[in-house]
Formats: structure tokens, C-alpha cells, sequence
């Protein structure tokens, strides 16, 4: 966005003898080491990757086999002006052609098979419902408008059930809203306001799924592989089964350095000593932590384990300092963060695909995000670019459902959405879609459904103020810095891949001290163009009425004028 930035920066001094330590191996750490490499220019060889799971891409996984099912807990929204992901994937070469970036294809895919929906909404067992608008009254809108002016210290911890009107709830905006973003009432509403704010250029197109963009296959095939393959091709050190239990700091001279770092590796505890030279950076949260996962005969059996994972580390972290944040306000409420998804895979269909693309006249990839209005546990699904997998075969079809109510009883399945099998979840949803008396024969071509239960996945939307999340550089820090969705971004918001990789971007640049800046948040809620059309979706008209507005003289036969 900004090109005068867009420079090779001068090594920073002594840096071949600097080590990092990226403690956790989701997109946070591995955009890390990437911007590590090409910016600070540091050797691929003094970088350690280090993640308890066997498996490196935290979040964003994608996994399984024709003959088994398939499963991924879900994927993250992107749009064009996620600054710092699209500077990132610009130089990570592509898996298919090294001549090209991952950027280069990504654009390419989604101008030749952009999503826009042509059924957001359906109800009563497969009816498609009307989304032409957001169905917003003039008191919902400027709730909104006036969330827009409040500042994030005024709403403070104020829930989104606090703050709208109950009204608000049977809108059509909330219902896209909640199901794109996995809001529910119990939200923090200054997360609401960001979100707002942040994809506000977006909002004429938001019963559309307009500008929403997708990836050729799921995101750990297509985004986390290239990186991975990258970053091993500059030899990068990735140490998978390092469980971090604790980091040592010396807090003498008002200075935070991080001297050690405690991990159990093949059940043997060890310590790695940090120099102040050195750089940590630590992924301080997880919403994929503790995932337990069921299948077709067997529900996801949810994990209330008081062993947290990352967020325990952090509890640990936070007893130390005051400057390192608030874990309990995020980790502490599994009922109020928790939700599951499924993820079907069908052998030999020619029933619920062929139905689907007459029902909403979407080819897969497409069409996005379509929500069952009436369906008590608020189901929605996803019919993906075939093939998602790349290990797929054509004649293998894969489905991904999700569910934002989980402790209530379904329509046709009379059991928690939280209790269900596979099986039982993918049978509610036929009947959603109107295939209920098929329900025998497209089982008999079910080969799996994979639900994954996620005790934290909507944890970082918990209510909270300013210092909750900690700086992604506290103050004081010489070789230090926190990662991903709990770390404090200015101005963006949570739940995205942007966040965690502007995040690594922040904290690369400070400890290493090099003249480069990081991409601004896209400012499109300044941009007069986007506030008029904002107000005008929201209000539902074409024109804005100047006549009885006192701004109305003043603007006459001048070029706002025309843009009202």
C-alpha cells in the first residue's frame, strides 16, 4: 500500500550471530521467520521453529485421506486489503511453478472465479430466503452509526447483547454478521466495532459475500505448505513435539530479556539459555487449543483440561509482569468460546452436490457461506473448491459445516448440537436443506463426517479492555515479543490471518531495529466514498436526502453533493 516502503533494508548490525526462538508453529511464527529472512536477512540457520504438535501450521490445518474423510476446523476470511498477508505471500514461491508466487495465483484464482453469492440464506428444509438486504431498521443503523463514533475506552467491556437493541437480533445483518465472523451475544461489542470498521469497504457487498476471497484448496494446502517448503529451503529449523512449559526473564533496570526458555521434548524437560541479542517470540494463545475431534459413529468429546496449552504458558507469563496481560479474560469460559465444525467427505455423489448447485445456483468455491436462518442450532455450510485436498481424487466430494448454538436440541436431530455424532450432525443438516427422505441412500455414500470440537476457538472475541492482550512488544522489551490473535494490533481485528502475520511483522521490525515500516490497516472507514455507501446499505436507500440537512446549503453543486 505504501511503495515508498517497499525497500531492501540494510542488515542489521551483528545479526549473523543473532538467534530467534519462535515458540509455537502457526502462521504468527512462520510469517516471522519468513520476514526475519528477507528483511532482517538473517540465516534461515540460527531460526528454530518450535511446536508442540507434530504437525507445523497451527489453525490453519486441512488433513486426511479419500478412504477415511478429510477434516479441517475451518478457514479465516481474507479480502484484498489484508496488507501485510499479501506482502508476505508476494515473495513465497508458488508449490506449482517457482517462477510464481502464491500471490500470483491467489489473485489470479479469485478474478477468474470470484465468490459472490447467490444464496446466503435459506430456511424451511431448503427454501432460499431473502437477503436482498441487510433488513436493518433507521434505530438499528445508527446503533451502528453510533458505534462507529464511540471510542474503544468508552464501550469498554461492554457485551454486544448490552449494546444493541433486541430488535438487532432478527435482522438480516446479524445474521450474515454472526455466522461470517462466529460473533454471538456475549461478545466483546468493541470487537463488533472493529470488524465494522476494519471491512466497512465491504458492506455494499455483504449480503453477496462480495470481496471475500478463497484459496485453490484448503488453507494448510495452499498457504502453509509453500510457506513451510520455503522457509525449509533456507534451512530453517523446525523442532515439532517441543512442548514450552515456561520463560525465564531478568526485570532488572526496568528491562524485560528473556534468558530461557523451558520445553519438554520426548518426555525429557530441557532449558535453552537466551542471550539479550537473541530474539523470542512467543505465541501466547491458541483458538485451535485442545481440538479433540469425533466421527461418523462418535461425537468430538470436548477437552476442559486444566492443561491450556500456549495459554497456560501465558498464565504462567502474566504472574510476571503486569505488561504481559490478562489470559483469564479469554481462557477462562470454554461454554462462551467454544463451537464445533464437521467436515463431510462423500464418495460417488449424485445427490446432495448436483442438488446444492440447483439450490443456490453457486459452483463450488463460488458461492461461500450459506446460513440456515431457521435452524435452532444456527447451522451454516460451505461447499469449497473442488477438489479442497490436494491429495483428492475427483470422484471424492468434500462438504464443511459449522454451528454457532451448541447446547440446545436440533429440529430433527433431538439432541445437542454439542452431544452429536458426525453422523447425526450431517442428518440435521440434510434435513435443513430439504434432502430429509433421502437422508438412507446419500449415508450409504458418506464416507466420514469429522467433527472438531474447539474449546477456544471465538476466545479472543471475550469481553476486555486495553491491556488485556499485551503489546506484541511490552514495554521495556529488549528480545521479546508476543504473537497471533492475543497480542494487541492496533486498529485490525481478530480471527484473521492478517492479524497474526501483521502481528509478526511488528515484532520482526522492532527487535531488529531495521528501517522499514509496516503496512497501515487499510483506513477505509475515513474515506468519505465508503461512509456514504456504508450509510446508504445500512439505511437502505439509493440517495441520501440533503434538503433538510443544514450540511445541505453548504454542500450545494459541489462534488459531495453528487457523491450523497
Amino acid at each position: 500500500m505504501n511503495n515508498y516502503q517497499r525497500i531492501n533494508p540494510i542488515a542489521p548490525k551483528n545479526i549473523e550471530n543473532k538467534k530467534a526462538y519462535l515458540l509455537g508453529g502457526g502462521i504468527g511464527s512462520l510469517a516471522s521467520a519468513a520476514f526475519l529472512i528477507r528483511d532482517a536477512h538473517m540465516s534461515g540457520k540460527n531460526i528454530h521453529i518450535m511446536e508442540q504438535l507434530e504437525v507445523i501450521g497451527g489453525s490453519m490445518d486441512g488433513a486426511g485421506m479419500a478412504e477415511s474423510g478429510y477434516t479441517a476446523r475451518g478457514g479465516r476470511e481474507i479480502e484484498e486489503h489484508f496488507e501485510c498477508f499479501m506482502d508476505l505471500y508476494s515473495f513465497i514461491p508458488s508449490l506449482k511453478d517457482k517462477n510464481r508466487s502464491v500471490l500470483d495465483e491467489f489473485v489470479e484464482l479469485n478474478k477468474q472465479e470470484p465468490i459472490e453469492s447467490h444464496c446466503r440464506l435459506v430456511e424451511k428444509q431448503g427454501q432460499r430466503a431473502d437477503f436482498s438486504s441487510l433488513g436493518l431498521s433507521t434505530m438499528n443503523a445508527m446503533q451502528l452509526a453510533r458505534l462507529h463514533m464511540l471510542t474503544e475506552e468508552a464501550l469498554g467491556a461492554a457485551t454486544i447483547g448490552e449494546y444493541f437493541d433486541e430488535s438487532f437480533f432478527e435482522t438480516n445483518f446479524w445474521y450474515f454478521w454472526a455466522t461470517m465472523f462466529a460473533f454471538e451475544k456475549w461478545h466483546s461489542v468493541v470487537e463488533v466495532k472493529r470488524y465494522m470498521e476494519r471491512f466497512m469497504h465491504l458492506i455494499g457487498g455483504m449480503n453477496r459475500l462480495e470481496g471475500i476471497l478463497h484459496t485453490e484448496y484448503n488453507q494448510y494446502d495452499s498457504l502453509i505448505l509453500p510457506l513451510i517448503s520455503w522457509l525449509k529451503e533456507q534451512e530453517v529449523c523446525f523442532e515439532p513435539g517441543c512442548k514450552i512449559t515456561d520463560i525465564d526473564f531478568d526485570f532488572t533496570n526496568h528491562e524485560k530479556v528473556a534468558t530461557a526458555i523451558h520445553f519438554i521434548k520426548e518426555g525429557k524437560e530441557k532449558i535453552i539459555s537466551v542471550t539479550k541479542e537473541d530474539i523470542v517470540l512467543f505465541t501466547n494463545g491458541s483458538m485451535t487449543e485442545n481440538t479433540t475431534r469425533g466421527d461418523f459413529n462418535h461425537p468430538a468429546v470436548i477437552n476442559r483440561s486444566n492443561d491450556k496449552g500456549c495459554f497456560s504458558v501465558w498464565e504462567k507469563l502474566a504472574k510476571k509482569s503486569p505488561d504481559f496481560g490478562h489470559p483469564e479474560k479469554f481462557c477462562s469460559n470454554i461454554d462462551q468460546s467454544k463451537w464445533m465444525s464437521f467436515t463431510v467427505t462423500l464418495k460417488e455423489d449424485d445427490i446432495v452436490f448436483p442438488y446444492l448447485l440447483k439450490l443456490t445456483n453457486d459452483k463450488p468455491g463460488m458461492g461461500g457461506l450459506v446460513t440456515i436462518k431457521d435452524s435452532s442450532w444456527l447451522m451454516s455450510w460451505v461447499v469449497p473448491k473442488h477438489p479442497h485436498f490436494i491429495n483428492q481424487p475427483d470422484h471424492v466430494k468434500v462438504l464443511w459445516a459449522y454451528a454457532l448454538n451448541m447446547d440446545v436440541a436440533g429440529d430433527y436431530i433431538k439432541k445437542t448440537f454439542s452431544e452429536c455424532t458426525g453422523k447425526e450432525m450431517f442428518e440435521e443438516l440434510l434435513y435443513h436443506m430439504g434432502l430429509k427422505d433421502q437422508i438412507p441412500e446419500i449415508l450409504k455414500h458418506t464416507v466420514n463426517v469429522i467433527p472438531s470440537m474447539m474449546p477456544y476457538i471465538t476466545s479472543q472475541f471475550m469481553p476486555r479492555v486495553a491491556g488485556d492482550r499485551p503489546n506484541v512488544i511490552p514495554t521495556g522489551s529488549k528480545n521479546f515479543g508476543f504473537l497471533g490473535q492475543y497480542a494487541e494490533v492496533p486498529n485490525d481485528c481478530v480471527f484473521t490471518v492478517e492479524y497474526s502475520v501483521r502481528s509478526a511483522m511488528m515484532a520482526v521490525y522492532e527487535l531488529t531495529g531495521i528501517d522499514k515500516v509496516v503496512d497501515p490497516v487499510y483506513p477505509s472507514q475515513y474515506d468519505i466514498r465508503v461512509l456514504v455507501n456504508a450509510a446508504k446499505t445500512c439505511l437502505g436507500v439509493e440517495k441520501l436526502p440533503l434538503k433538510n440537512i443544514p450540511l445541505g446549503e453548504l454542500v450545494k453543486n459541489t462534488e459531495l453533493s453528487k457523491l450523497l
